[in-house]
């Protein structure tokens, strides 16, 4: 495995993979890896020739008073875990190689609408420093595939919808959520939680399905099923931003004939801020 920090290390390789005309996949990443992440580098290793991790703690996605500061570091671990799963090549920039105006006056990159609902509303500027940190990526890597987990499924949204309308000659696969034995999402933010926020954790995909359920037998008691489902986390301790009933192709509020639909969920639990999702397929 091959490990560089800076960008002109990273074209020159993209340059000699380019040259030999293999194909290449990318996984960008926040780093402190874990099975999810590892599933991903699985599948891009099989859909290309070479595959590419990125580990960069982008700043300008979190927001006053998140855990930028706190984020975990875990570069050595996550360098072994990586070099264990084939991976060919690791980027691992500073601030400086991404930004080199200074965050302050660098330039960004927004999709609008998409990014101004759900954990947009509660997150101002997340999904546009998302997508500036991507799309800054995306530009060096120059990968044929980039792969994302499902957890975030409005992250993933934003940037299928950048590339498209940018014209990235990139295709953006979503791959199914990774989840503990207990059905907790696996997220990097999960370290956050105690002994006992842990044990209560795993509820808010209980309550997606038990939304799920009563989605699929009454699809037309859309509010009740989001209110019922906000009850349902207050009542275990969680603190809800929403829990909502989206339409699975845009995220829009479903019509009537929609039948593919999803249920998000975003909820904090001690200092620990939980999202998932559950798709559904109801019948009208």
């Amino acid at each position: 495995m091959n490990t560089v920090f800076d960008l002109q290390s990273l074209r020159w390789a993209i340059a000699e993979w380019k040259h030999q005309g293999v194909s290449i996949a990318f996984v960008p990443t926040m780093g402190n890896l874990h099975a999810g992440h590892l599933s991903l580098l699985k599948e891009a290793k099989r859909l290309a020739d070479r595959t590419v991790v990125s580990i960069f703690v982008n700043p300008i996605q979190f927001g006053k008073g998140e855990d930028y500061e706190g984020y975990p570091s875990t570069l050595e671990a996550d360098s072994r875990k990586l070099q264990a799963g084939g991976l060919d090549l690791l980027f691992a920039p500073d601030l400086k190689q991404l930004y080199p105006a200074g965050m302050d006056v660098d330039t960004r990159v927004t999709v609008p609408q998409l990014s101004n609902i759900l954990c947009g509303k509660f997150r101002p500027e997340h999904f546009t420093g998302v997508a500036t940190v991507v799309c800054k990526l995306l530009i060096n890597v120059q990968p044929d595939i980039a792969l994302f987990g499902e957890k975030d499924y409005q992250q993933l949204l934003v940037i299928k919808k950048m590339t498209m309308d940018l014209c990235m000659p990139i295709e953006i696969i979503g791959l199914p959520i990774h989840r503990e034995a207990d059905g907790l999402a696996m997220s990097s933010r999960n370290g956050y939680l105690n002994r006992q926020e842990r044990v209560i954790a795993p509820f808010i995909y209980q309550a997606l399905q038990q939304a799920a359920e009563r989605l699929q037998q009454n699809p037309a008691d859309i509010a009740k099923i989001e209110a019922q489902g906000m009850q349902a986390l207050e009542a275990k301790g969680f603190r809800p931003e929403y829990f909502s009933v989206r339409r699975t192709e845009d995220l829009a509020e479903p019509g009537p004939d929609d039948t593919q639909l999803s249920i998000l969920a975003a909820a904090w639990l001690g200092s620990a801020r939980l999202i998932d999702n559950i798709q559904v397929n109801v019948s009208r």
